[in-house]
């Protein structure tokens, strides 16, 4: 069991500023809860964290109870990103998340290879139009864009950046 809870930012101890979307993608994993000042955020930090709550509800089985496997180690390469999935007992629904530590200049476009599938059953990756079978997912894996949408602070792929990834069986 890991211990995780979104804290305040930037942090007290260290300074750093993370985002709340990063602290609670790494939250939701562990033992999910809010250690701050609740009385302290902004309106828009608020519905945020209603937001993530709700998701956190609606998802609560595959977090607790989901079967976890690591996908990229951060005890390895750089030891700049980490990823893992769970996936739920019948292999219809998974959440997958990749953490980045620190942005790289010109960084290569990557692939998150998947893992706990079934081969062969077709899902669809966050609601979108395309599915890929399970294999598809793991041996070829997601395209990693550095997904730009033209305004200041828009990096997916920024420091301290996380990207979750909901999996549905078709």
């Amino acid at each position: 069991m890991m211990g995780a809870h979104v804290s305040v930012s930037p942090n007290e101890q260290i300074g750093r500023y993370t985002p709340l979307e990063t602290r609670a993608n790494v939250a939701f994993f562990g033992a999910f809860g809010y250690e701050l000042d609740i009385s302290k955020l902004s309106v828009a930090d608020s519905a945020t964290i209603q937001h993530q709550v709700a998701f956190y509800k609606a998802h609560r089985s595959v977090f607790q109870f989901g079967k976890l496997y690591r996908i990229t180690s951060p005890f390895e390469k750089d030891h700049n990103v980490m990823s893992w999935i769970a996936v739920d007992e019948t292999k219809s629904h998974a959440i997958a998340v990749r953490y980045q530590i620190l942005n790289r200049p010109n960084a290569p476009y990557l692939r998150l290879k998947l893992k706990g599938l079934d081969p062969d059953k077709q899902y669809r990756v966050n609601e979108g139009q395309r599915t890929y079978y399970g294999d598809e997912l793991m041996n070829a894996g997601l395209f990693l864009d550095h997904n730009f949408d033209g305004t200041a602070g828009s990096r997916k792929d920024a420091d301290f950046s996380s990207r979750l990834f909901l999996v549905d069986e078709v």
